[in-house]
């Protein structure tokens, strides 16, 4: 059976008909059904934080973890391990590349291929993973791969968030290229997967530059101005923060934003002005308000 892509795949209802013969078992020996199902509880994973620790984690030097994220991360590390994909040494909280490999791994024996088996957790294999050891909260789904915005590809979350980006300017934003293109050999891969683009800056004075980058920012997008002294013509390059179906190299880019750089092969110093910086976020956290 060919599954479907796992960003935009949807739950099944395996765990609740599964809970319908425990509750009736409590009700025959005569013990509360809800303080059984309270002893039950499986522990949480929150997609959001383990997302971020995909991004964060990997580009270290050592295996420190991201702020948040160590325990969803150990919980998903231990059901890998406890499926034989991954060594108890690498158990750690912190989701380097030997998680990564495992997870892909994971994902491939589900059947899952190219970017829905790149090691990021989908919503649904992350589901089936927890499958008696753990319920999986605040889920990321990217949507449609064929969506667009301007004319260019993306996918339905990057929409979504550049359209609350351009509602907070007085000047639209115009897409020079989009997600899911090896075309521009210039860009390292970064537009390989998901939730990448660039927009052009094009007649826009200086400071209305910086309140676009500010605007992608606010939304959930690690976004920088790209300039002639970076070795680009004048443009934003934006990267939406937690994108499932994100490339390898999109993803050191977080890395660096995070930590604030540039997200160059030189992993500068960020060069936005402190007045057009925001605290670092993604697009779930930022609906949330």
């Amino acid at each position: 059976m060919v599954q479907p892509p796992e960003s935009r795949a949807t739950h099944t209802r395996r765990r609740l008909l599964a809970a319908v013969p425990a509750l009736a078992v409590s009700a025959l020996l005569g013990k509360p059904a809800v303080v059984r199902a309270e002893a039950a509880a499986l522990a949480t994973v929150d997609m959001e934080l383990v997302l971020l620790a995909c991004q964060v984690d990997p580009p270290k030097a050592g295996t420190g973890t991201t702020p948040g994220a160590e325990a969803h991360v150990l919980a998903v590390e231990q059901a890998l391990q406890a499926k034989g994909l991954l060594a108890a040494a690498q158990t750690d909280g912190h989701y380097g590349t030997s998680t990564l490999d495992a997870y892909a791994a994971w994902q491939r024996s589900l059947g899952y291929t190219g970017l829905d088996a790149n090691g990021v957790p989908g919503r649904t294999s992350l589901t089936q993973l927890g499958s008696g050891r753990f319920d999986v909260t605040r889920t990321v789904a990217t949507g449609s791969r064929t969506d667009s915005y301007g004319g260019k590809r993306v996918n339905t979350r990057t929409a979504d968030m550049l359209r609350a980006a351009d509602s907070a300017l007085s000047w639209s934003l115009v897409l020079t290229q989009g997600s899911y293109t090896s075309s521009n050999p210039g860009s390292a891969g970064t537009h390989d997967g998901g939730g990448v683009v660039d927009i052009s800056v094009s007649g826009l004075t200086t400071t209305q530059r910086w309140h676009t980058v500010r605007a992608l920012r606010t939304v959930g997008f690690a976004a920088w101005l790209r300039t002639p002294d970076d070795g680009f013509a004048y443009h934003i390059h934006a990267a939406a923060v937690s994108d499932p179906d994100m490339s390898r190299p999109a993803r050191n880019q977080i890395h660096d934003y995070y930590f604030g750089r540039n997200g160059l092969a030189n992993h500068a110093a960020d060069n936005t002005p402190q007045a057009y910086r925001v605290p670092f976020t993604w697009w779930e956290r930022y609906r949330r308000g």
